[in-house]
C-alpha cells in the first residue's frame, strides 16, 4: 500500500529539525505526528520544551513552533504494509532543498531512529544548510524498546539542546 507523510510543522524561523522516516498507521489514522500511545516523541518533547502528551495536539504543535523546532519526514511516500520502518520500499523524499530553503535557520537536525537517519543520508545529505549540525537519535517508537524513555530524553537532550 501507498502510505504518504504529513506537511511539515515548522515556523519560518526554525532552528532545529526533527525528521522521522515515515507515519506509522496510528499517526496516519490520526492525523498527527507520533500518534501512537506507546511512542516516546511527545514525553521526550514535553520534557525538552513543554510539548508533553498531555497537552492537545495543536498545543503541543504551537509550543514546538514558539520553541524553534520543525518536525517532518525524511520521505513523502512509500510502499509499506504495517508501520515498521523495515518494510518500506519505494521511497519518494521530500524536498530538502526546498524546505531548506524556506527555512534558512535550520542548524541542527535531529534524526529520529536508523531509517530516518540512513534515508536522510541517501536522499538529503547533499543539500545541508551550512553549518548544519546532523545527529542520529534512537528511535521513539514503541518497537524500538532496547532503550528506556529516560536514557532516550537524555540523548535527546544533549543533542538538540546543548
Amino acid at each position: 500500500m501507498i502510505v504518504r507523510s504529513f506537511a511539515p510543522i515548522a515556523a519560518p524561523d526554525a532552528h532545529t529539525l526533527i525528521l522521522g522516516s515515515m507515519p506509522g498507521i496510528a499517526s496516519l489514522e490520526a492525523g498527527q505526528y507520533y500518534a501512537h500511545p506507546r511512542n516516546a516523541f511527545w514525553p521526550i518533547m514535553g520534557a525538552l520544551y513543554g510539548a508533553g502528551p498531555d497537552l492537545p495536539y495543536a498545543e503541543r504543535v504551537s509550543a514546538l513552533k514558539a520553541s524553534g523546532v520543525a518536525i517532518w519526514d525524511v520521505l513523502q511516500s512509500c510502499v509499506r504494509e504495517g508501520s515498521l520502518d523495515a518494510d518500506i520500499r519505494s521511497e519518494v523524499p521530500n524536498d530538502f532543498a526546498g524546505f531548506f530553503a524556506a527555512h534558512p535557520a535550520i542548524r541542527r537536525i535531529g534524526l529520529n531512529g536508523g531509517k530516518a537517519a540512513a534515508t536522510f543520508r541517501k536522499y538529503a545529505a547533499r543539500c545541508l544548510p551550512v553549518g548544519a549540525r546532523v545527529q542520529a537519535l534512537p528511535s521513539t517508537s514503541p518497537a524500538h524498546a532496547a532503550r528506556g524513555i529516560e536514557e532516550k530524553c537524555t540523548i535527546w537532550r544533549v543533542a538538540l539542546l546543548s
